[in-house]
């Protein structure tokens, strides 16, 4: 096996970048773990930074580092149960990731809704299912995408093959017929409402921040400096989130647009656009460590003074 030098630096940064998002996410998911086995229970909204915390995690080690052996210029590592493996577990964590945001983004839109607004009547309901809700969508996710282990084949690298994408170590087999519109369209639809209502909760969210902001002015002077509240300071942390999360979705699904349907598509293959597209979950922790509790801490002390 030969290494191309044209992606031998790409791939290293890539490896490096994927090799601190995994640290990241395994350090939260090593948090959670000993927090849990202190005989604590976990808060909703943690519960569902957990899950997204490992679906993080798995996404990276299924997209990052096949693309990483495939930059280093490796071919025909993977069989043909080990592609389809690879992409189920990269579509499923891909589809959870998508699902946990729109659940955090919405869970802390009804949290710090006013006691007066009529969302308030579903914080509650919403507490009392976040862990049962997050158990179903890995179902529903495993379910959704079960197409994947039939269409992923091994790589070809043949031009005479029709309706086939390379990804370089893997393929995808996609048949213009109407059962895979249907399909796409499913696909389409399910991650469309997730971004919508993510999109709606980042909205509501602005708006009750700057609400607040404006009425904390007028009860404190101008010469003292206001501190912001926890819950002010996890909501700018989950807002930063949602956009990263929005770019990074968008860049993917332009690229699995353009993989598909365009003539010129080898540009969307550069591990450049790999990158840009696992930029969340390699993000998502160090901005989670910034915003959990000082007992973190005790686990990475490089994260920052008290």
């Amino acid at each position: 096996m030969k290494m191309t030098s044209i992606n031998l630096p790409m791939g290293i940064f890539l490896f490096s970048q994927i090799v601190m998002g995994i640290f990241g996410n395994s350090s939260i998911l090593f948090y959670y773990v000993i927090f849990i086995f202190s005989g604590k229970h976990l808060m909703p909204k943690d519960m569902i930074i957990e899950h997204l915390t490992l679906s993080n995690c798995l996404s990276l080690i299924s997209k990052g580092i096949p693309q990483t052996l495939s930059d280093f210029g490796f071919k025909n590592f993977l069989d043909d149960i080990g592609c389809k493996v690879i992409m189920y577990i990269y579509r499923v964590t891909r589809g959870m990731s998508l699902y946990a945001m729109c659940l955090l983004s919405c869970f802390q839109a009804i949290t710090i809704s006013p006691s007066n607004s009529r969302w308030i009547m579903l914080k509650h309901r919403a507490t009392k299912y976040i862990g049962s809700s997050c158990l179903v969508s890995w179902l529903v996710n495993l379910l959704l995408n079960i197409m994947t282990l039939v269409k992923v084949t091994v790589p070809t690298y043949s031009k005479n093959v029709t309706n086939t994408n390379s990804y370089g170590y893997c393929s995808w087999f996609a048949p213009s017929n109407l059962a895979t519109a249907l399909y796409m369209f499913l696909l389409c639809f399910c991650d469309g409402l997730c971004l919508s209502l993510m999109a709606c909760s980042s909205v509501s969210m602005m708006n009750i921040l700057y609400k607040h902001k404006r009425q904390v002015k007028h009860i404190h002077s101008a010469q003292h400096l206001l501190k912001v509240s926890p819950e002010d300071r996890a909501t700018q942390t989950i807002l930063i989130l949602v956009c990263t999360f929005i770019i990074c979705y968008t860049i993917s699904s332009l690229r699995v647009i353009f993989t598909t349907y365009s003539n010129e598509s080898e540009i969307w293959r550069v591990s450049v656009f790999i990158f840009l597209e696992i930029c969340f979950p390699i993000f998502c922790p160090f901005v989670l460590i910034s915003n959990i509790k000082c007992s973190f801490r005790l686990f990475l002390p490089f994260c920052g003074k008290r």
